[in-house]
């Protein structure tokens, strides 16, 4: 095995004990994107040079006995949505092509604080609007199990990068999705933390819950590594949960645990080959001993309230940054912005109280299961020159989201997800499946994806 094959809980602990060296992992490493990138198109922003640099201080500080963080010498490459020090960050837009930040976003900040060395930038659909990573700025990213097809976004990039052996850990965010549907396109787990697990910095609404931002990786013991370095409290996010993850163990008995499985997402397409895929890891949480039944929240307006807030964050969040530049960016994202500004205060107003009324009618089925299954995404990976599907089974999707309700209508209540790779279709395209847990217990929905990962891989 290659150290580009390695977990990185494996990786960062033979880095720790000086069995190989920060600059050895970061030249495989840079090795294998010169190998992979030129055709996935994963990585966007490249500073080896400085990565190769940071690796050797790293290597010197060890040697110095110096005392080093949770990720220590392991490479990293951050969204091009989130701002980093001196490195380019161009959202995807040509609008901000030649954007330099002079701050770090704060997962960036913990990332490098953790020991984590920073090479680059991942590909993400302009301003992240979009389950498909394209734009005009650097193209689109591949799908490594197919070329021919998406890797699915907004933290495309990231999903591929991972899948292709580029990086042991990533980051990203998530708004409707974008964690956990290209986790489900590339096959690696992505997690959606609870709003403020992982504090957002700098945020135009720091009180938005919507968009999260949170860790990939291709296991859940990565994933697990990399959220104990970047979870906890900062004053500068007033949504910033107080208590910190702390050192539980990702091993739990799951005997008599009681779980919803999906039934019809209220209705929403699901492809029939996502469906059985899916439904066949029933026997999975089953040989664990869990308690399934089928059930789901009852999931109307989850669709209205959801597309009524995510228009009034693009014109709080986007239209700034493309004042007087709207006609250089993509029709969705003014679609977005010109739905936000027509909005009425009455429909802020009640877009606002009904997502409150969903919180508490997720909040009581949560009371009676402890966690909720579903799929990640209601489609499999499709063409990557299709800007999203427009219909699935035979149902026409009404705007360009729409395929991704099995994600978003869990992003409204604000409940942590995971997805979890759960198989392949006989073409040898991947599925996700996704774990919801109760609110803000993100160490509960690691801990059954861990027992799902452990038990599939048994079965």
């Amino acid at each position: 095995m290659t150290l580009c094959e390695l977990t990185a809980v494996e990786l960062a602990a033979r880095l720790r004990a000086r069995e190989v060296s920060a600059r050895d992992v970061m030249a495989a490493h840079l090795d294998r994107i010169a190998e992979r990138n030129p055709q996935l198109n994963a990585i966007v922003t490249l500073d080896a040079d400085r990565a190769m640099d940071a690796a050797r201080a790293a290597d010197e500080s060890l040697a110095a006995g110096a005392g080093v963080g949770p990720l220590h010498g392991l490479p990293v490459a951050h969204k091009d949505l989130l701002l980093t020090r001196g490195m380019r960050t161009t959202f995807g837009s040509p609008v901000l092509r030649d954007f330099v930040p002079d701050v770090d976003a704060l997962i960036v900040e913990r990332l490098r604080a953790a020991g984590a060395i920073s090479i680059g930038k991942t590909n993400t659909p302009e301003f992240g609007a979009g389950s498909q990573t394209f734009n005009p700025v650097f193209g689109a990213t591949l799908n490594p199990y197919d070329t021919t097809r998406t890797c699915g976004g907004s933290s495309g990039g990231a999903a591929v990068a991972l899948a292709s052996g580029m990086l042991p850990i990533a980051d990203g965010t998530d708004m409707g999705g974008s964690l956990r549907n290209p986790a489900s396109f590339c096959s690696v787990v992505g997690l959606r933390p609870s709003p403020g697990r992982v504090p957002v910095w700098p945020a135009a609404d720091a009180w938005s819950t919507l968009s999260v931002d949170g860790p990939m990786a291709r296991t859940v013991g990565d994933v697990a590594l990399m959220l104990r370095a970047i979870a906890g409290p900062d004053a500068r996010s007033p949504l910033s949960i107080a208590g910190r993850i702390g050192d539980a163990p990702l091993e739990r008995d799951f005997r008599g645990a009681r779980v919803a499985w999906w039934t019809s997402l209220g209705g929403a397409p699901v492809d029939s080959r996502v469906r059985r895929i899916v439904d066949d890891q029933h026997r999975v949480f089953e040989s664990l001993g869990c308690s399934i039944e089928p059930a789901e929240p009852d999931f109307t307006l989850f669709d209205d309230v959801f597309k009524t807030i995510r228009a009034l964050a693009f014109l709080i969040g986007v239209a700034p940054r493309v004042a007087g530049r709207r006609a250089d960016v993509k029709d969705t994202i003014r679609w977005e912005i010109e739905r936000g500004e027509r909005l009425r205060a009455d429909e802020v107003a009640w877009a606002l109280t009904t997502r409150t009324e969903l919180f508490h009618r997720m909040r009581r089925f949560m009371e009676r299961y402890e966690f909720f299954v579903l799929p990640t995404t209601q489609v499999l990976p499709f063409e990557a020159s299709q800007p999203y599907p427009t219909e699935i089974d035979g149902v026409p999707m009404e705007t360009y989201i729409d395929w991704m309700k099995s994600c978003y209508f869990i992003s409204i209540v604000s409940t942590p997800a995971i997805s979890v790779p759960c198989g392949f279709t006989a073409e040898g395209l991947p599925v996700g499946l996704q774990i919801v847990g109760r609110h803000q217990d993100d160490w509960g929905v690691l801990q059954l994806a861990h027992a799902f990962e452990e038990a599939q891989g048994r079965n």
